[in-house]
């Protein structure tokens, strides 16, 4: 998923109703400006286009058989960059930037 030397962040998101998907996606929103160019962000919507994606992930934690056996399925709401999940709740911001710092670090290298 990386584009250049961007980091690609995906929020798995519910619906508005959802708090916890919301606040998640505005942590996330907050920190973006400060990271423009290095950043490719998108909100994995799971009542629609995004269900597919879901699924991608879904699989890349739990394995084909954890999924379609077992039923196990990526956190609502949560966080990945480049694909791995990095949080299952609202990160604090220091947090949220100290993954993006590390992940970016690691995209250059």
């Amino acid at each position: 998923m990386k584009n250049n030397n961007k980091i690609t962040i995906e929020v798995m998101y519910k619906a508005d109703y959802c708090l916890p998907c919301f606040y998640m996606d505005e942590a996330v929103r907050e920190i973006l400006p400060r990271y423009r160019d290095q950043i490719d962000y998108r909100r994995v919507d799971l009542t629609s286009s995004g269900k597919k994606r879901f699924l991608e992930l879904s699989v890349s934690l739990f394995g084909e058989e954890g999924v379609y056996k077992h039923n196990r399925i990526a956190p609502i709401p949560s966080l990945f960059i480049d694909g791995e999940l990095f949080f299952d709740a609202i990160p604090p911001r220091h947090d949220l930037e100290d993954a993006i710092r590390e992940m970016l670090i690691k995209n250059i290298n």
